[in-house]
Formats: C-alpha cells, structure tokens, sequence
C-alpha cells in the first residue's frame, strides 16, 4: 500500500513512461503478462537480490548465475530480460558459467570462513546495499534521461521500500514469504494495468 501510495503522489507530479511495461504488456497477452511479470520475474529477483542475504554457498551461486543472466542481458546483448532470441541461449550458457564458478571459487572452505565472517559482521552492509541496488535497477525501466537520473531516489522509492521488506521477510522467515510478497505486489499492480488498459 505505500508503495502504491508513494507511486500516486510521485505521479500528481511527474509520470515518466515505464518502458518495461510498456513493452511487456505489448509482447504478450495479458494472461502471460501477468504469469511472467508477477511470478517469474518476481522469482528471477528474488534469487537475485534476496537468496544470498542468507549465506551458504549454494545461495550466492544462484544469485550470481541471475546476475550473469542480468549483466548478459542488459550489458552484452542489450536485450530484456524475457525476450528469448538469439542470444537467449548465451545469456543462459554465462548464467550458468558464472554460477558454477562462484561454486568451484567458494568450495574452498578458507574463502568460506572468511565470506561467512562478512556476512555475520556487516550484514547491515549488505543488506542495504541490495535494497539500493534493487531499487536502484528499477531506474533501467525508464528512459535514461537528466530528469529520470535526477529523480531516481523518488523514482524507485517504491522499489526501495518493498526491497527492504523483502529482505526483512528473508532473513526473518525464509525465502517463501517475500517469494510470495513479491508475487502478490506485481501481480496486483500488473492486473490492475492489464484492467486500466
């Protein structure tokens, strides 16, 4: 609700055009559009940005496997996220490279001891920095303009706030719950467009 909340007042003000949506609700039906954009890409998130704040090796492998898939995507090919084309298939092969990678490098119980360490010692650090980073990522939704880079920390203030709560309901009760939040906030807000129009 206050993300839905600070979004209105944001919008009485300013309303850039969100790209993502945009171009989702135009690629698919509306079924698929709500499928994709409220429960895979919530779970692709998740994993990205929430799995590892708990630490165990396996953890950080799938968050950097959806990292790669990410950077790939956004950086490589300059693609979206759920277009499979023809560089589909290398997004996919460096996700799972950069996974396994990160698998191989913490095997090594040294590093393990070390990365555990930081996790227990400046997971304040870490946690803040991922709800920032999430929020922060949202930015990409829309045109990469001086008015939308000025305006980012309102801009993705709504993203920042459910990135926090997200978190919190990881680390409290597992990765189920803000699975399941996440879920249930983009499924709303894209039934609710799909509806608008």
């Amino acid at each position: 609700m206050f993300a839905i909340l600070i979004a209105s007042v944001i919008g009485i003000f300013y309303e850039p055009q969100n790209l993502t949506d945009k171009s989702m609700s135009d690629r698919f039906i509306p079924i698929l559009y709500l499928l994709i954009g409220g429960m895979l890409l919530p779970l692709f998130e998740e994993t990205l940005f929430r799995l590892s704040l708990v630490f165990k090796p396996i953890y950080l492998a799938l968050s950097a496997a959806c990292f790669g898939y990410y950077l790939s995507t956004k950086i490589i090919f300059n693609s979206r996220l759920t277009l499979i084309d023809d560089t589909f298939l290398y997004r996919i092969g460096i996700s799972i490279l950069l996974g396994s990678l990160m698998l191989i490098i913490l095997s090594n119980q040294q590093l393990k001891n070390r990365l555990r360490s930081v996790w227990t010692n400046k997971f304040h650090v870490i946690y803040y920095t991922s709800a920032i980073v999430f929020a922060w990522l949202h930015l990409l939704n829309f045109e990469l303009n001086y008015t939308n880079i000025l305006l980012t920390p309102i801009l993705t203030l709504p993203q920042l706030f459910s990135g926090l709560v997200t978190g919190y309901l990881r680390v409290k009760f597992g990765f189920l719950y803000p699975l399941l939040f996440h879920v249930f906030t983009n499924s709303i807000l894209i039934g609710l467009s799909i509806l608008v129009g």
